[in-house]
């Protein structure tokens, strides 16, 4: 079962259907993975990495890695660039986005604006059937039906409306639904992108002198699949702790701490446990994410206090 269970999905019907992209539950500090019009609205240059991994223990469960660097490069503009890596079955499907990102942003009052973001990019996808563990060359899937990085284009957009204690955002990563369709001999299957619709929101409260709180919620949703919704509900304390929970509706709890080492640098950490069948088996331990960003501020940016988002 731990040998056979991560992939599954790549064997059933003949059909492979790589079409969510992966999940963070951290989403709140890696926006930019999911919304181009982010870019830029720290007000300085800022370089993030994101690594999570499902399902710990179970072997050849998902393994997600993100990196973004994105800077204001006018007033109202900025420029960015993402790559998230995503594989499942110890590198058996394996998926590679990369995409340049650019902002566009308005003022809409003294202390708020609104951002229109675009990305461009591509995707590299590798499914190689001779990792699977238990491989059977005289089995339905042959060594001729696997994918060598194959590439395809792609494109975003999203809107994000901020202030100093409310944001809203919304975005499609990508727009392209490329079919990836693989026949050889008797076995023949399909990789499909689907678009994913995503609605980010959060607000913070300054409730105590030295105490804020931010409740903020995820909303994913793509053909073929349930909605997703994740709600947190987050505290930062002195402008350096954070700590709170989340809950990814009917699939998981979430315990969230954050640590502002510095102005410039920052650690976050995630962890989380199943709340279906999967949660209670004996070699499914949670899963684990680390965050890690760091600004280069100078002496002409300064952050005053510390952004909860």
């Amino acid at each position: 079962m731990k040998r056979i269970l991560p992939i599954l999905l790549l064997l059933f019907a003949g059909e492979l259907f790589a079409q969510q992209d992966a999940q963070y539950t951290q989403y709140m500090y890696n926006t930019l993975a999911i919304n181009p019009a982010y870019a830029g609205s720290r007000g300085v240059l800022s370089v993030a990495g994101l690594h999570r991994s499902q399902w710990i223990g179970l072997d050849g469960a998902p393994s997600t890695q993100t990196f973004n660097l994105h800077a204001p490069i006018s007033e109202k503009m900025g420029a960015g660039l993402s790559i998230v890596n995503d594989e499942i079955g110890n590198g058996t499907n394996q998926d590679t986005y990369f995409d340049a990102v650019f902002s566009y942003t308005i003022s809409t009052s003294y202390n708020s604006r609104v951002s229109f973001g675009l990305k461009a990019g591509g995707h590299l996808l590798n499914i190689d059937f001779n990792r699977l563990q238990e491989f059977n060359p005289s089995a339905n899937v042959t060594q001729e039906s696997n994918i060598d990085n194959r590439f395809s284009p792609n494109f975003g957009a999203g809107v994000y409306y901020y202030s100093p204690t409310f944001y809203a955002g919304l975005s499609v990563p990508n727009f392209l639904e490329t079919e990836h369709f693989q026949n050889s001999g008797s076995s023949s299957f399909l990789a499909q992108e689907r678009m994913n619709f995503y609605f980010i929101s959060g607000v913070v409260y300054d409730f105590r002198p030295d105490w804020k709180f931010k409740p903020t919620i995820l909303l994913k949703a793509v053909q073929g699949a349930p909605l997703q919704a994740d709600l947190s509900a987050n505290f930062m304390y002195k402008e350096t702790f954070t700590f709170g929970a989340a809950y990814r509706w009917s699939a998981a709890w979430s315990a969230l701490f954050g640590y502002q080492i510095s102005d410039q640098f920052m650690l976050g950490l995630a962890y989380d446990r199943e709340t279906t069948e999967l949660g209670n088996s004996s070699f499914n331990n949670g899963s684990f994410e680390v965050f890690l960003r760091f600004e280069f501020l100078t002496q002409f940016k300064k952050v005053v206090t510390p952004r909860f988002f």
